[in-house]
């Protein structure tokens, strides 16, 4: 079935230009961060969402090749995709993939097959897809592709090629690298967990939930359970979810013991070689170097497979472990998280773009030395598009290392269809103006939902769980986002300025336009890096921006000088700097920096509030930002708070809080 539609989608009609127009069409003035990519005219959908991985690795490296002179391909990855529901231009609706494969095969070159034992030559390969026009498959897939009616060539077969993940990287480096634009990276897995049905597995029961928020381990315990009810099956599995998921503070595990009919039969510490004999599914859970347990926050969890022997009549666990748990048992194997397949979302922009994928990790040191080769050959202000391996740790020391060579981030691995976003046009925005607000005595409070500058953040769950929030627009609330939306996706730009409240303010997410740290950015590249992208604040609205500012994993104040790059080069009336405390500091006399601590849940943000008016005597008016956790709360969650304050308390947005400060501090006004 084929269903024809008609509809309007925002287009990119900008002029050529002489000055960064690749010869396939690409707009990519020197002064740009993003390349914009030709206008959309007709589109050829198709929903990949519930497709193998290696079907979804073909269409999109398809559609990097084909959109690279026109957007031509949408892929339908994600279960809910509002943006493909509002889109209103000429598109055909087609039931199979290959259909739309077909469509486009003579556009392709030939197949490059990746190596399933040696996972990361999918990147390799999706590099130089993007270099030869040829599409990434699999081994089955190739076997397909290479007979009739496709007789596709194969350009490069790398099984076998390949020792390990370093091996495949360094030849890439040493191979591809001069070959491919030097204006972006691309830092993406070259896989991903099986998809997983919601809630718990077949079988499972929770057996232990800790109903109390707690976050200082002072229910830590050894906590013992009898598992035999469970008894029957080859195997028990025991799994260890967050009981509150929306602040951060899930399941820590030290130890487990499990005896069978009284006799040890697992014994270990998490973090110890003994543990891996047991853990069936790590997911997102963690053991952080020199910690002495294993985590889950939020909706990640751990699972463990224990066998008793046949005719065990009882079995019986210990678990060393505090804060927020929950415990599940079953005896049906569950699929696992570690069962990993190929995954498409941004690749399409790498190979459009002929940019260089690579999954390396700053805390192994091989791997290293070569992502800090590649950064070395960069000019100051580059982008790198995607993510880091090991998540909250990875993310902090690669920021770091990443700013220390003046290139700055932006999370994008699971962004779907920039080839065609970045295709679309910026509209004008409504002009909202709140009236202007009298100081008076009174406790100022300002909230901001983090997490802006992650572009799938923008595309997904900002749109589909926030913003559709029906409490949005009854309180002011800040709304971190990335400006350079204004290059990567300028209809996703203009949604959120169409459909905002005068409640609702657009901000810059960490650090501005892009994801970095100023501390370690070099001195001497950061007030030019910062003027070069003032455009972005200026032409989005989003002219105040919210500041990450860490050595490694540690906040720290921002300096005098940075301070200095920030005013005179983003012409900031404020800034609001991550923090673990309320204050305020004027920064060489003349630009307002508040500090802002965060907040998980809405009783986190009455207390929070309750205790700074205990310091305040009432004779001048205090000025508290507030960070949101943006994947635990929602605007409800503010609304609630709200209520719960006094007339004392007044809530302003970031534009009203600057100019208020300025206004008790005695400094000019910022237009």
């Amino acid at each position: 079935m084929v269903i024809l539609c008609v509809t309007m989608l925002p287009f990119s009609i900008s002029a050529a230009q002489a000055d960064g127009v690749t010869p396939d069409g690409i707009k990519w003035p020197k002064n740009q961060a993003l390349p914009t990519f030709n206008q959309p005219k007709h589109l050829d959908v198709v929903n990949v969402s519930n497709a193998p991985g290696d079907v979804k690795l073909l269409m999109t490296t398809l559609q990097g090749i084909v959109n690279r002179e026109r957007p031509r391909i949408y892929l339908i990855q994600n279960k809910v995709d509002p943006w493909y529901n509002e889109m209103t231009i000429p598109y055909k609706l087609h039931d199979n993939s290959m259909d739309v494969f077909d469509l486009y095969k003579n556009e392709v070159k030939g197949i490059i097959i990746y190596d399933p034992k040696t996972p990361d030559s999918i990147n390799v390969a999706t590099t130089l897809a993007g270099l030869k026009n040829a599409v990434v498959v699999s081994p089955e897939l190739a076997g397909k592709l290479t007979a009739a009616p496709y007789k596709l060539k194969v350009i490069e077969d790398f099984r076998g090629k390949f020792k390990n993940k370093i091996d495949a990287y360094t030849w890439q480096y040493e191979h591809l690298w001069n070959q491919t634009t030097h204006r972006m990276l691309i830092g993406l897995s070259p896989d991903t967990s099986i998809s997983l049905p919601p809630g718990l597995p077949e079988s499972f029961m929770t057996i232990a939930e800790e109903k109390r928020q707690i976050r200082d381990a002072s229910n830590r315990g050894t906590y013992e359970y009898d598992l035999s009810s469970y008894l029957g099956n080859e195997a028990i599995y025991v799994r260890f979810d967050d009981s509150f998921t929306q602040d951060g503070w899930g399941p820590a595990v030290h130890a487990i013991t499990v005896k069978a009919d009284g006799k040890v039969i697992a014994q270990f510490d998490a973090g110890t070689p003994e543990e891996e004999l047991y853990l069936y599914d790590r997911q997102n859970s963690k053991y952080l170097p020199g910690a002495d347990h294993r985590f889950a926050d939020n909706g990640s969890y751990f699972m463990y497979e224990f066998k008793p022997s046949a005719g065990t009549k009882l079995l019986t666990i210990s678990v060393e472990m505090w804060n927020q748990y929950k415990v599940s048992v079953g005896n049906i194997r569950p699929l696992s998280s570690e069962q990993k397949e190929p995954y498409g979302y941004l690749r399409d922009y790498a190979v459009a773009n002929k940019a260089m994928v690579f999954w390396l990790s700053t805390d192994v040191p091989d791997q290293r030395a070569l992502l800090e080769k590649i950064l070395s050959d960069l000019e100051p202000g580059t982008p790198y598009l995607g993510w880091f391996s090991n998540d909250f740790e990875g993310e902090a020391a690669s920021v770091d290392l990443l700013s220390r060579h003046s290139v700055f981030v932006l999370a994008a691995d699971w962004f779907h269809n920039m080839t065609v976003f970045s295709g679309t046009k910026v509209e004008a925005a409504p002009k909202i103006k709140p009236n202007p607000l009298k100081l008076e005595n009174k406790i100022y409070v300002t909230f901001t939902f983090g997490e802006g500058d992650n572009l799938q953040y923008d595309l997904n769950h900002m749109r589909e769980i926030l913003w559709e929030d029906p409490a949005r627009g009854k309180v002011p609330i800040n709304w971190t986002s990335s400006p350079l939306l204004y290059d990567a996706a300028p209809m996703v730009l203009n949604y959120y300025r169409k459909t905002a409240t005068e409640n609702d303010l657009l901000i810059a997410g960490p650090s501005g336009a892009g994801y970095f740290n100023p501390h370690p950015w070099p001195e001497e590249t950061l007030p030019d890096f910062l003027r070069d992208n003032y455009r972005y604040l200026k032409q989005t609205g989003m002219t105040i921006p919210m500041v990450i500012n860490r050595d490694i994993t540690k906040d720290i104040p921002i300096s005098s000088s940075e301070a200095a790059a920030y005013e005179h080069n983003y012409k900031v009336p404020g800034i609001l700097l991550v923090g673990d405390q309320f204050g305020i500091e004027i920064m060489n006399g003349t630009l307002p920096v508040s500090m802002m601590p965060g907040i998980g849940t809405a009783q986190d943000g009455i207390n929070i509030l309750a205790e700074a008016k205990k310091g305040w005597d009432g004779n001048s008016p205090l000025f508290l930002s507030v960070g949101v956790n943006a994947w635990g709360m929602r605007p409800h969650d503010i609304q609630a708070i709200a209520e719960s304050l006094g007339d004392q308390y007044k809530i302003v947005n970031a534009d009203q809080y600057f100019t208020l400060i300025r206004e008790a501090y005695g400094l000019s006004k910022k237009e």
